[in-house]
């Protein structure tokens, strides 16, 4: 069973930062391209960040760029997504996850997921 283990998440006010890490298998993190999803309550699951499993190509969300910044760290089989300049509608669960193929913005195409980490912004 593969497990991704996300951390990070917590409590901020607006205009704040924190910062999300997801640790992941190695034989999964060297080839699979990883990403970060959210979901807020009542709301549908939407991509944030991700990193495409071919060619390491970053995406982001329209909602979330110039703000937020995906990375890795392959020593440590780590991503991290660097939420800046947060704003109360980034409030959400959030997700990481794993994809061996597929477009990097889609959801259907990721493998494996995280159990989660809350992210709460205060206005």
């Amino acid at each position: 069973q593969v497990q991704l283990v996300e951390s990070g998440g917590g409590l901020v006010q607006a205009g704040g930062s924190l910062r999300l890490s997801c640790v992941a298998p190695g034989r999964i993190f060297s080839s699979y391209g990883m990403g970060w999803f959210r979901q807020a309550p009542g709301k549908e699951r939407e991509i944030v960040a991700a990193f495409s499993w071919v060619g390491g190509r970053t995406y982001y969300a329209d909602s979330v760029k110039g703000r937020f910044t995906i990375s890795r760290d392959n020593a440590k089989n780590t991503v991290y997504l660097q939420m800046n300049s947060l704003k109360p509608d980034d409030t959400a669960v959030y997700y990481c996850a794993a994809a061996g193929s597929g477009s990097a913005s889609r959801s259907a195409s990721y493998d494996y997921w995280g159990q989660g980490t809350q992210v709460t912004v205060s206005s």
